[in-house]
Order: structure tokens, then C-alpha cells, then sequence
């Protein structure tokens, strides 16, 4: 695949509106991009609609390419200026899905037949497209798998705990406070007592941090409020057990602590002469984990991901394509 047809193929994937829960139309045109290049695709359905794209040359592939192609609204069209491609997705993760294509094709053009590809839906909001995969794993010993990284080798990322505190109070009218409990009072008192304890770090990932994403709570300005509650985002460095052990210390006289979503942090393969680095968000592939031994690589910066101006240089596009041959090659001549 050339540069003009890469760069083609990754505007016209952005240019499918497929934010999480909208993938029906974006897998649609993967599939039928696949088909027509002469690869074995298979459909797997996932919720309503929606449906993961899988394909191969062979039976069972040895390395398989993976990536998602949900991305965060706003949809945003693509563009093309001073170098780069911009749009929801540029970088994260439809121009990556291209590259590997563009990859996997190189190996096939070469004699290669050992390669596979695995799009996934849903990884935005909970990996519910990865979970099901899983269940067709085919085999295959490598799952290089596709984020931005600047095009770096992933040595390890970050995991997730979502986490939501409730408070519950006493509803009463705002003239006789002392007749109600307010449990926005109490949430907030919460979250102060949680600013001041302290989560477990590592020495390669470094400190745990976190952030509150949503605060909701109470039913009127007049009355005292019965319920709050709030999400906490961990990007952690460890298992959850211990930073939930931490809020119900800090604050479980205050609130109840409901788990809502873990990821696990992972510990990835390398190949040798490709820049390495550690990366603070997380991935698919801790529910890929039958897919083969983990490798993370992708063009564009996580920094402009998830923004309006989210962009991808074209030369890290066609590079990103050049690195996944380079070390779908090493990994196959290893076997």
C-alpha cells in the first residue's frame, strides 16, 4: 500500500462517524477494505449492531495486528495540512488500523502468510469488543496491538480503577437544615479526606494519580440533599485492591465504595532496536490476554488524542506501517 492510498483509506475511515456505540458503519467498510485485498474475514458480533472485524491469511496466524475503531465523540471529519492527517481517530486508532493493514499486506507481498488482524469495538467504553474476542482467540502467539505511542514500544501501561462514591443523607426543607443530613456535605467531605492518602507506586510506572470525572447529587436548591455521589478515575500501578482499601479508610464512614470498571496494569514484550517507553494509559490488551503475548506500538501522540485538533503526522503514519513489517518480521523469524 503506498502513501497516497494509506493516507486515502485513513481519511475515509475517519470520515465514519464511529463513536462508541456507532461502529456498525466503520466495521462495514474494514471488512469489505479487507475482502477486497484477498483476506479470510470473519464478523463476530458484540451488542446490537456492532460487530468486531477479524481476518487471516492462514488457519492459524502466528502474529495478529489489533487495534479499535470506536473513537470519543465528538465526531470530527477528517483533514489534510502542513503534513498531517487530522480527525477523530487520526491518531487513535483508525490511521493505526491502517498502518497495520498496510503492514500485514507488506508481509503478504513479501511470502508472509502468518499474519492476522483483529479490530475490536467498544475499547473507549469498557473493551466490551476485546472481552468477546477473546473468546476467538485462534491461537496465535504475538498480538502487537496498536495505540499511540509516538511510535515507541510499549514497556509497560497503566491500568484503570473506576470507582464511585455514594453518600446518603436526609431530605428536609432548606429553612430547618437541622431537621435533614446532607449528603452533598458528606461527599465533599469525602473527597478532601481522600486528597490526603497515600496510593501505592512503582518503580517503573511510577506514582498512582487519579481524577474526579462526575459529581452528581441532590434533587433541588431548597432542599437539604438526600444522595451524591461521584466517579474517581485511578490510573494504577497495582492490582485495585489496595487503593480501595485506601477510600474505605480514608472515607467509609462518609460514603459506600462501588468498584466500576478494572483494568490491570501490563507488563509488555519488546523487540530489540525500536525506542521503548512507559505509557500512563491503558489498553485492550489486558482482555486479549489469549491472543498471544502482548506488544504495544501506534503513530501519533496520546496528547492530542481525545481533542478537537487531534492530528497524525503522515510521516509517522507510514513509519508506524515500516515498524509493525519490521517487527511482525523479527517476531516470525523467531518462531
Amino acid at each position: 500500500m503506498d502513501t497516497l492510498t494509506q493516507v486515502r483509506r485513513t481519511r475515509e475511515l475517519i470520515d465514519i462517524d464511529s463513536t462508541t456505540g456507532r461502529e456498525a458503519e466503520a466495521g462495514e467498510y474494514i471488512a469489505r477494505m479487507l475482502e477486497s485485498l484477498g483476506w479470510r474475514v470473519e464478523t463476530q458480533p458484540v451488542v446490537g449492531d456492532r460487530f468486531n472485524v477479524y481476518a487471516r491469511s492462514s488457519s492459524t496466524p502466528t502474529v495478529v495486528f489489533s487495534t479499535h475503531f470506536d473513537c470519543v465523540p465528538p465526531f470530527v471529519a477528517s483533514r489534510e495540512a502542513d503534513g498531517r492527517v487530522y480527525g477523530r481517530g487520526a491518531c487513535d486508532a483508525k490511521g493505526t488500523l491502517v498502518a497495520q493493514v498496510a503492514a500485514a499486506e507488506a508481509l503478504r507481498a513479501s511470502g508472509e502468510e502468518r499474519v492476522g488482524l483483529l479490530f475490536v469495538v467498544g475499547e473507549e467504553r469498557g473493551s466490551e469488543g476485546a472481552k468477546a474476542a477473546n473468546d476467538l482467540a485462534p491461537g496465535s502467539r504475538w498480538l502487537i496491538n496498536g495505540e499511540p505511542t509516538d511510535n515507541r514500544l510499549g514497556l509497560a501501561t497503566r491500568g484503570v480503577y473506576r470507582a464511585r462514591l455514594r453518600a446518603e443523607g436526609r431530605a428536609a426543607h432548606s429553612s430547618q437544615p437541622q431537621l435533614g443530613v446532607s449528603a452533598i456535605d458528606k461527599l465533599i467531605n469525602a473527597l478532601v479526606a481522600i486528597r490526603d492518602a497515600g496510593w501505592p507506586s512503582d518503580p517503573e510506572l511510577g506514582e498512582t494519580f487519579y481524577s474526579i470525572g462526575l459529581i452528581n447529587g441532590g434533587v433541588a436548591p431548597n432542599v437539604i440533599s438526600p444522595h451524591a455521589d461521584a466517579e474517581l478515575m485511578f490510573r494504577t500501578v497495582t492490582g485495585h485492591e489496595p487503593l480501595r482499601e485506601t477510600l474505605e479508610t480514608a472515607a467509609g464512614s462518609l460514603v459506600t465504595v462501588e468498584d466500576i470498571l478494572v483494568v490491570p496494569p501490563v507488563r509488555l514484550s519488546t523487540v530489540p532496536g525500536i525506542d521503548t517507553a512507559v505509557f500512563s494509559f491503558t489498553t485492550d490488551i489486558p482482555f486479549l490476554d489469549r491472543w498471544g503475548q502482548p506488544l504495544l506500538l501506534g503513530p501519533g501522540s496520546v496528547e492530542h488524542a481525545h481533542t478537537d485538533g487531534e492530528y497524525c503526522e503522515i510521516a509517522e503514519l507510514v513509519r508506524a506501517k515500516e515498524l509493525y513489517a519490521e517487527m511482525a518480521g523479527k517476531l516470525l523469524r523467531s518462531a
